[in-house]
């Protein structure tokens, strides 16, 4: 599978680590940068040409890191064809319901869920609240868990398409 990999200041410290994680696994990566720690960056600069690369079919899938996330998958969710999820950790996933009304603790099953539901095709990680080791399980799981391909999710994700057209 072929990775876009971007990052902010933010989370410009895990960014080689998960490079190295993801061709360990034997993907191929595409790093967005940045190349070198800037405070004073401003993400959608490396966000936007990592989620035009996943539009565009030059990457299957793209993973992006920032302090909380939220602004990173923000600027990627401006891209057509974008489905990014963000990703807290096991502090942010105390109680999961899911559509059984079944409670879940476990803290991935949002990973599990942004793909088999939403068919995501970005996810962006919180740097702030994350380990290195809490973000390669969470990008292994994403990266494994295919879309289901029930009709009743492929209508949703099809009106949030043809919204964005």
């Amino acid at each position: 599978m072929k990775i876009a990999l971007a990052s902010d200041h933010a989370g410009f410290a895990y960014l080689n680590d998960l490079e190295s994680f993801l061709k360990s696994a034997g993907n191929d990566v595409k790093n967005f940068g940045p190349e070198k720690l800037n405070l004073g960056d401003d993400y959608p600069d490396f966000i936007l040409p990592a989620a035009l690369a996943v539009r565009d079919g030059e990457c299957d899938r793209g993973i992006v890191l920032g302090g909380s996330g939220q602004g990173e998958a923000m600027a990627a969710n401006k891209v057509r064809g974008i489905r990014c999820a963000v990703y807290y950790g096991p502090a942010a996933a105390r109680k999961v319901v899911d559509a059984s009304g079944r409670n879940s603790r476990d803290p991935l099953e949002i990973i599990r869920l942004s793909r088999e539901h939403n068919d995501s095709n970005m996810l962006s990680l919180a740097a702030r609240f994350l380990t290195l080791g809490d973000m390669k399980q969470a990008i292994k799981l994403w990266l494994a868990t295919e879309f289901s391909g029930d009709e009743r999710h492929r209508r949703r994700n099809g009106k949030l398409d043809e919204f964005n057209r």
